[in-house]
This record gives C-alpha cells, structure tokens and sequence, in this order.
C-alpha cells in the first residue's frame, strides 16, 4: 500500500472494468476507498459519502488538529535574535 488512506478494504479497479461493475464499484465504496487505474496509474477514487463529508467538511479545528500531530510535543530550536532595535508597527 502506497498511502495512508488506502485500508485492507482498498480495492483497484481497472478502468474498463469499474465501467462494467459500476454498482459494485459504488456499493465497495462503503467499505473503503475504490481506486480507478487507467494504464496501470492511479487516476480516480471512488469514495462512501460519509466518508467525502468527512474529508471535505472536518468537524475538528486547527488547534485539536494540530495538538493530535506527532510532533506536538516538539520544541524547536531558534536561533537567538542578535540584539538590536526593534521596530514599530502602527496597528
């Protein structure tokens, strides 16, 4: 498997056979992503509707996102500023 996304439920079809079996394409979708290929290439995905919503409209935000990453409790190292004037910015 080549991506995250991709499940035991992955399915490849080729593309002249998903035109064939377009139902069962569509029903296999709600099991897990169908992956279209046309010459061997990865080229469509054919995904369940709850799973489209939750892709396209994620019900979490940017911070819970980001405190769920890997790297959450990372510190980074930067480098220390030289001294010198700060500037000012009208607001």
């Amino acid at each position: 498997m080549d991506y995250e996304y991709e499940t035991e439920e992955t399915s490849y079809w080729q593309l002249q056979e998903a035109k064939a079996m377009f139902s069962e394409v569509v029903r296999s979708a709600n099991i897990g992503p169908q992956i279209i290929t046309v010459h061997g290439k990865e080229s469509a995905v054919v995904l369940s509707m709850d799973e489209y919503r939750r892709l396209k409209f994620p019900k979490e935000g940017l911070v819970s996102f980001m405190e769920r990453s890997p790297w959450a409790d990372t510190t980074l190292k930067l480098p220390e500023r030289k001294g010198g004037k700060m500037r000012n910015i009208n607001l």
